[in-house]
């Protein structure tokens, strides 16, 4: 799957123990890699990798990396597995981290709201066609306030 030349690149550059890349470096050509690098900056890091060894050996390590972990298969996570989780880290944390579930969670806002205005509007209309209710208004027992609504004896 690695290319041999690749290889035999990586070998030619000295290693020792203490013989790590530096981050700075890795940054660099990872975004070399990645395209980020636009202009001047792409041209200055080809420069380095075609004349540094560090460079040249960061690159060839960041590529075979690359090619190595896109011959893995992207498996999907099981469908239930975000519950599992959920479930996990409340029976752990004894409901410190999770709440039991209320019914407002399990419910959508939009249709407790429905609910809630045809409640509100069921009462309404119960009040306003009661003989009794408070909403209704008496047209014949209501009189007119003000100096015209007095009578002469």
């Amino acid at each position: 799957m690695s290319d041999p030349d690749a290889a035999d690149q990586a070998a030619a550059v000295p290693r020792g123990p203490g013989d790590e890349l530096d981050d700075a470096v890795i940054v660099e050509v990872s975004d070399y890699l990645d395209g980020a690098l636009t202009g001047a900056a792409r041209a200055e890091v080809e420069r380095k990798i075609a004349q540094d060894a560090t460079w040249k050996r960061a690159h060839t390590e960041l590529t075979e990396a690359r090619q190595f972990l896109s011959g893995l298969r992207k498996a999907p996570a099981p469908s239930h597995f975000a519950d599992g989780v959920a479930e996990t880290i409340h029976r752990r944390s004894a409901g410190r981290l999770f709440a039991r579930r209320t019914f407002g969670d399990r419910v959508p806002f939009g249709a407790l709201l429905a609910v809630a205005l045809v409640g509100i509007a069921v009462i309404a209309y119960v009040l306003w066609s009661s003989p009794t209710g408070s909403l209704k208004v008496d047209r014949e027992r209501v009189t007119p306030h003000g100096p015209a609504a007095v009578a002469p004896p």
